[in-house]
């Protein structure tokens, strides 16, 4: 009688082994994974602009940068350096058509760079916005989360 495994045993084990890894699969759910991701990036990345906001605000004695105390009110505009189209692409908020560039975050220290979105942005549309109100209250959010919920905080 010789040693080694039938064709019929090699095939249940490649069958389990199959189910098996489907069953991971469906459980570990990649693109929620990749999308919670990139919805964990996008957290960062306003976090960061509204606090880069808010140290310049403090660095300059309560006067807010020239590009955001320039803004209209409760109008929502797209972070970034493009002069118009921006209203077209935020699904989250309705936007102003042209971009508000925050480079001078950049240039006075409290950015290393403007962020944007992991997906679709780019540095004339980050596909981040921000909105300030008559009280000088700052909203920073992500134009497209993925998640199901809004990428949004104010202060």
């Amino acid at each position: 009688m010789k040693k080694g495994f039938t064709l019929i045993e090699l095939l249940i084990v490649i069958a389990i082994i199959a189910i098996l890894a489907v069953v991971v699969f469906v459980a570990l759910n990649p693109l929620e994974r990749f999308q919670d991701a990139r919805d964990a990036q996008r957290w960062t990345d306003i976090t960061a602009i509204r606090e880069a906001v808010n140290v310049n605000l403090v660095d300059n004695n309560g006067t807010l940068l020239p590009a955001v105390s320039g803004l209209t009110d409760d109008s929502y505009y797209v972070v970034g350096t493009c002069a118009s189209g921006a209203d077209a692409t935020c699904t989250a908020k309705t936007t102003q058509a042209a971009c508000v560039d925050l480079a001078g975050l950049v240039t006075d220290g409290q950015l290393s760079s403007i962020p944007f979105d992991p997906s679709t942005g780019d540095s004339a549309n980050t596909d981040y916005y921000i909105m300030i109100d008559a009280n000088n209250s700052i909203a920073v959010g992500a134009c497209d989360p993925e998640g199901g919920s809004a990428v949004s905080i104010a202060y």
